[in-house]
């Protein structure tokens, strides 16, 4: 018999269904309301509807919940694109039109704006949209043998829970990737090391796919062969990973230049060689129309000195030096900066220069930092730039704009800017993760 769910504090939890209200919907894109006065996030409600609710947590302070079912409908409401959504936690907002997804990511980053910074921009920009679906080309997907059901299972976990969905294909991610659920699954079904691949890592260039394959114990003769042939019969690029990420080796094709991931910026006649475990947007066509907007944002000239901090594999970088006098680009992993001037001399680029360094440390005493910079461009971490913050202001930039992946620390950090003496001048939100609560955003700051 199946253990009756209880609450935090060790009693069963309701069993019968429970009337509820929506009155608005949380930055995780759950339904909220009250019932006896206490506050309930209610999965897949919305705003304005009457929910019957089955209680899934009970806490001191809040309770959760998922609907059953759904009366006085959101007039935004949709039907979901994927037959998981109910169950799998890679998305949790295809039950609401994209419309209202990119409203609701707008309306997070101006309260926190507001409430961090005490400011709004002087001008909301357009939101940035484009792929909805088939747009993901990078997943960590989570892999477990069911013994019971003697069957492997690939894809994301359940809502609010460590196990993993049990579905066959994800409308979000690359459709050449989700069309492997099956053979992959049905490989490794038959593989000794079944109960010992806890991960794959898919990263997608435009013209190749490659996986990661994580394994836990050493792989049989067998299983290596097993590998090497799925490789070959879908045309992918496979790696393992025994233990850490210097573990991760290439085991076909064998020749280099066979799997060379690479993604195209054809609008500066640009291509990015990356490797699987390096961090690039996920949404290519969401990126294709960043990339110009921050340039024009800064307002590039021919005469223009830029720093782009945390420069990555030079995304920005390398656009930004096809139009600028000359650029500098930072980053704090080694890799990276190797990677990224690989890539400026793969595109025969010579005004750009690239540093390691930790842009968290008082860098006065860097060389770099003493040249004249008019422009700045930073791209950080969810953690934010919020010890960056004072390097830029003593290097007195004309223009900053800041590509954000958090709208909390971009607030947090506009408040520092603010203090310093910029001006949130304009500000907007991009839908890099459809379907997500996942908010991107980009902001211009002038003195």
């Amino acid at each position: 018999m199946a253990k009756r769910r209880r609450s935090r504090r060790g009693k069963p939890l309701p069993t019968e269904p429970v009337e509820i209200i929506i009155d608005s919907l949380s930055h995780e894109g759950r339904g909220v309301g009250k019932i006896d006065g206490k506050t309930v996030f209610v999965d897949r409600a919305l705003p304005g509807e009457t929910v019957q609710m089955q209680y899934t947590f009970q806490r001191g302070k809040f309770d959760e919940g998922r609907s059953i079912s759904v009366e006085n409908l959101n007039e935004q409401r949709v039907e979901p694109p994927c037959e998981h959504f109910a169950v799998c936690g890679g998305c949790s907002m295809q039950h609401l039109s994209t419309d209202a997804q990119i409203t609701h990511k707008q309306s997070i980053l101006a309260e926190q704006l507001e409430h961090f910074a005490n400011t709004t921009p002087k001008e909301w920009l357009a939101p940035l949209q484009a792929d909805l679906l088939g747009y993901r080309r990078k997943a960590r997907l989570g892999v477990r043998y069911v013994i019971k059901k003697e069957r492997t299972l690939i894809g994301f976990r359940e809502k609010y829970s460590n196990y993993l969905a049990d579905i066959e294909k994800c409308p979000v991610l690359v459709e050449q990737v989700s069309e492997l659920f099956t053979p992959m699954s049905q490989l490794i079904d038959g593989l000794d090391s079944r109960l010992f691949i806890p991960q794959i890592e898919v990263a997608c260039g435009d013209d190749k796919i490659a996986l990661l394959i994580r394994h836990l114990q050493p792989l049989s003769e067998k299983d290596h062969a097993a590998w090497v042939e799925f490789a070959k019969q879908h045309e992918v690029i496979v790696f393992l990973q025994p233990k850490g990420p210097k573990t991760v080796h290439r085991i076909w094709p064998v020749d280099d230049k066979d799997a060379q991931l690479n993604y195209r910026l054809k609008e500066y006649n640009l291509e990015m060689l990356m490797e699987p475990l390096d961090f690039t947007q996920v949404n290519a066509s969401i990126n294709n129309l960043m990339i110009p907007l921050a340039i024009d944002l800064l307002d590039v000239q021919p005469e223009d000195n830029i720093l782009d901090l945390f420069c990555g594999l030079g995304n920005f970088t390398l656009p930004l030096a096809t139009r600028a006098k000359k650029v500098v680009g930072v980053e704090g992993v080694q890799e990276m900066v190797d990677r990224t001037s690989q890539n400026a001399a793969h595109n025969k680029l010579e005004n750009v220069e690239f540093y390691q360094a930790d842009l968290a440390a008082d860098l006065s005493d860097k060389d770099w930092v003493k040249c004249q910079y008019n422009k700045v461009l930073i791209d950080p971490a969810r953690s934010g730039a919020l010890e960056v913050i004072a390097n830029i202001v003593k290097i007195n930039p004309e223009k900053i704009v800041y590509v954000s992946c958090n709208p909390a620390t971009l607030a947090r950090d506009t408040g520092e800017l603010v203090k310093a003496g910029y001006k949130l001048i304009k500000a907007g939100v991009m839908d890099m993760f459809p379907h997500t609560t996942h908010v991107e955003s980009i902001a211009l700051f002038e003195r």
